[in-house]
């Protein structure tokens, strides 16, 4: 994502992983770095290194806490919105594309069996 082609597709995907994370939280794309680092069960080091990547790329920024003065929070910047917009778009349009090969009576199969699997996921979950 910041230079690279360790998953094929121009980037890190834990990079990926993080600009995502910030994209899914909503407007403003905020979060602090503890809160990242849980969500991607990651240590505080490892995210530490990640942050400073991507914000030296220019794809977020961190900035103090208005609400903890020892607190920092995290924030894609339009850059980094747009890049991962592109990512999500581009990953949709290869699912499209694989599932093209399917005609309709495939899909709703499919589309079947992956109810299934999900419902079985969730009855295993406590």
């Amino acid at each position: 994502m910041v230079g690279g082609e360790e998953d094929g597709g121009g980037g890190d995907l834990g990079e990926r992983d993080v600009l995502a994370t910030l994209r899914r939280s909503g407007e403003p794309y905020t979060l602090p770095p503890r809160r990242l680092s849980a969500t991607l069960m990651l240590t505080t080091g490892g995210m530490t290194g990640r942050l400073d990547k991507l914000e030296r790329a220019g794809l977020l920024r961190r900035s103090p806490d208005p609400h903890d003065r020892r607190g920092l929070q995290v924030t894609l910047t339009e850059g980094g919105l747009r890049l991962i917009d592109e990512a999500v778009g581009a990953g949709l349009a290869e699912q499209s594309d694989a599932l093209s090969a399917l005609n309709g009576e495939q899909a709703d199969q499919l589309a079947d069996l992956l109810r299934e699997l999900l419902a079985g996921t969730e009855k295993t979950q406590p």
